[in-house]
């Protein structure tokens, strides 16, 4: 089973691959952000954030019997704040989002009891709380990449910073798994080479002191865990897409040509659109078939007229 989406609850459509993916990438639903649609089973309307993580390292688990061996998963998981208002019966988790069309939720579900624990204006933490629960889970807690948006959303707040990032965190199923460190390698500034007759480093031009114990210049270096993504939202999806420039460097090195790419909530398909724009298969769960028809335009992108990525990106 290779290209394929299973329209459903990810907890059971999961089990019915039979064909293992080498890596997955997902962006699950965020704590409290969005109802999708009413549905008992969604995601991310949990009364609890304990009981949010604890439906993902559910789906997770069904995600690492699906994967080779040596394969991967990379999680990209945004933080909420607490929001309680005494006398009002409501607790909630508020999102650091803009207040636009397409980024504000069609509805933020309300709690009736203030959760203990947490403190109004407190940040949840819902990434490392995820990220822990993982490990604890039987995941290798491999790396947290910081996902720095140039263009961040405004926020109206004067106690704090704005908001600029979110993580994505590398898991692996076993200790030895596959990763393609050249795959992803970034350019690397020329720090100038040794001349070995006087014991000295010379940087022609640049005027900057090089790194000790280099012996020659390097094209390339590895690539670095902060990765400065620019927001690129798509007009006819759901608001919560992702760009496809911060997968791409997690299926490259996560995957090889041929492989399957697995995504459990494949959303308006921007993980099935980038694997096969770079040779690979995808599989993927969605828990609302109005998608499909939005999935199969982008995915056709791609395959009815072989545009590079960067094409992609732009038609979308």
């Amino acid at each position: 089973m290779k290209d394929t989406i299973l329209y459903g609850d990810c907890r059971e459509t999961l089990k019915q691959f039979d064909e293992k993916a080498r890596m997955c990438v997902t962006s699950p639903p965020y704590y409290g952000l969005r109802d999708y649609g009413g549905e008992q089973s969604q995601i991310g309307q949990e009364q609890t954030p304990e009981e949010f993580i604890d439906e993902l390292v559910k789906v997770f688990r069904e995600v690492r019997n699906v994967l080779t061996d040596d394969g991967t998963c990379w999680v990209n998981l945004g933080d909420s704040y607490y929001n309680y208002r005494p006398g009002k019966g409501q607790a909630y988790p508020k999102q650091t989002v803009s207040k636009t069309k397409q980024d504000l939720p069609d509805k933020v579900s309300k709690r009736g009891n203030k959760l203990e624990g947490y403190k109004e204006k407190d940040l949840i933490g819902i990434p490392w709380m995820f990220a822990f629960a993982m490990r604890k889970d039987g995941w290798y807690l491999r790396q947290d990449i910081i996902w720095h948006k140039p263009n961040p959303m405004p926020e109206s707040v004067r106690d704090r910073c704005t908001k600029a990032h979110e993580y994505i965190f590398l898991f692996s199923k076993n200790k030895n798994y596959y990763y393609d460190n050249e795959a992803i390698k970034e350019p690397a500034r020329d720090w100038g080479t040794r001349d070995r007759t006087k014991g000295k480093y010379h940087n022609p031009g640049t005027g900057l002191s090089p790194h000790t114990g280099l012996s020659k210049s390097y094209p390339t270096k590895n690539k670095r865990s902060v990765w400065s993504v620019t927001n690129k939202p798509y007009r006819d999806a759901h608001f919560a897409t992702y760009p496809p420039d911060l997968i791409e460097p997690c299926i490259l090195a996560g995957s090889q040509k041929g492989d399957i790419v697995l995504d459990p909530f494949m959303g308006s398909g921007t993980t099935a659109m980038v694997a096969k724009s770079l040779g690979r298969y995808y599989n993927g769960c969605e828990l609302h078939e109005d998608y499909s028809n939005l999935i199969d335009k982008r995915v056709s992108l791609k395959t009815a007229t072989n545009n590079p990525l960067s094409d992609l990106i732009a038609q979308s």
